[in-house]
């Protein structure tokens, strides 16, 4: 891949902050994501009691990029309680990979006794 084509691809996230804003309110752009993400983060995210609100849209169905909004109160930035929906969906992620592959053993096991 050249130095051009690596310039076009967008960055993976981008932070929007309106003019005049503080750093309770950003709107986060998730590039080459779906609801797949988004609907999980966002239900991460609102479990945090100081996010006031938080929500994504779809651009347009034909682009890959979520505009994800949040705003806290309590003077939270906004970038904290992302990261830690973000922490807290990848510890979710890793209990259910782990669950899996513990069921995936126990069945292995209990398949091969039953071979013999």
């Amino acid at each position: 891949m050249g130095d051009e084509e690596e310039k076009q691809q967008p960055r993976v996230l981008q932070m929007v902050r309106a003019e005049g804003s503080d750093k309770t309110c950003i709107t986060f752009v998730l590039n080459n994501e779906d609801h797949t993400l988004g609907n999980s983060l966002r239900y991460m995210i609102m479990k945090n009691p100081e996010v006031e609100f938080c929500g994504y849209s779809i651009t347009h169905p034909s682009e890959s990029k979520i505009n994800f909004r949040i705003q806290t109160r309590g003077g939270l930035p906004a970038i904290d309680a992302f990261q830690k929906g973000l922490e807290d969906l990848m510890g979710v992620c890793q209990h259910i990979l782990n669950t899996f592959e513990a069921s995936v053993e126990e069945y292995k096991a209990t398949k091969d006794v039953t071979m013999q």
